[in-house]
């Protein structure tokens, strides 16, 4: 049985300690910040591994809800990561998917909303103000289609076609095997991202391929599968089947999760801040953006 996850690391545990065919595979630690990364290089590793080709960066820290100390220090150090898969120049589109009115899925809004947009201060105005070196930066909310009517990703190409980036961050809430890993993994990929694909509400993805440009996805799990629960705690399929009353699906996510998203949301959008204005402090441009 594939218990449904959206991190790349937790496919690849559940194919036991060997690591398949066409797929790569590094850790590091730096500081308190465990670093994977996983290459899925052809079909092969697609296959054993039930995601597109790309690179796959999870990062696991001490959890957000206990622990909010050197925010700033690992916003650079994960921002060095995300700058490493992006265009050295042009104009960048962040989007930030989900639904801001209910908690678990408000990280990819309230990211957007504290990355500094940049691509209107140009002219005389940037140069006036010594503003001139920012990296010309659009910020995107699509809202959800129960509210709008629309497609995320019909409303991301429409933007893409005015603005013309020369990539795409896509901010999203993921799902985690594991109730372990809620509030403390992000995973960084150069794949795109499948919004509501967590939640097992699959809508167009959004990546190269729909796009026309390079997509990076970076989220964080904020919930977990009532069923994968039940499975990992009793190691029986069937008991999944319990938690799932007449073929319902439940998601679980923790006690803590306003705290958790808040800070997973300074952190989303100081890891996007300090890819992008490097020469400035991920702190100082978050504040700026909240206004």
């Amino acid at each position: 049985m594939q218990l449904r996850t959206d991190l790349a690391i937790e496919a690849a545990a559940q194919l036991g300690a060997t690591t398949p065919p066409g797929v790569k595979q590094d850790t590091r630690q730096v500081g308190d910040v465990k670093l994977t990364t996983i290459v899925i290089e052809d079909e092969q590793g697609e296959k054993a591994l039930g995601r597109p080709k790309g690179r796959y960066i999870t990062a696991e820290l001490p959890p957000l809800s206990d622990d909010e100390h050197n925010m700033e220090e690992k916003s650079i150090m994960l921002g060095d990561e995300l700058k490493n898969l992006l265009p050295q120049q042009g104009t960048i589109l962040v989007v930030g998917l989900g639904n801001q009115a209910v908690t678990p899925d408000a990280l990819g809004p309230r990211a957007a909303g504290l990355v500094l947009a940049t691509r209107h201060i140009e002219g005389e105005f940037a140069r006036s103000t010594g503003m001139d070196d920012l990296r010309p930066t659009a910020v995107f909310v699509p809202g959800v289609l129960g509210q709008t009517g629309v497609e995320s990703s019909d409303m991301v190409k429409g933007i893409c076609s005015i603005v013309n980036p020369a990539a795409v961050i896509v901010i999203d809430a993921l799902a985690a095997r594991s109730v372990s890993r809620l509030g403390c993994t992000i995973q960084i990929c150069d794949t795109g991202i499948a919004p509501g694909s967590g939640v097992g509400n699959n809508r167009t993805a959004l990546n190269r391929e729909t796009l026309g440009v390079p997509v990076i996805g970076l989220g964080v799990p904020t919930v977990v599968d009532a069923r994968t629960v039940a499975v990992e705690l009793t190691g029986r399929e069937e008991a999944g089947d319990q938690v799932t009353p007449r073929g319902s699906e439940m998601m679980v996510t923790p006690r803590e999760i306003d705290l958790i998203i808040r800070r997973a949301s300074q952190l989303v959008a100081m890891t996007i801040n300090a890819a992008l204005q490097p020469e400035y402090s991920p702190l100082s441009l978050i504040s700026a953006a909240a206004g």
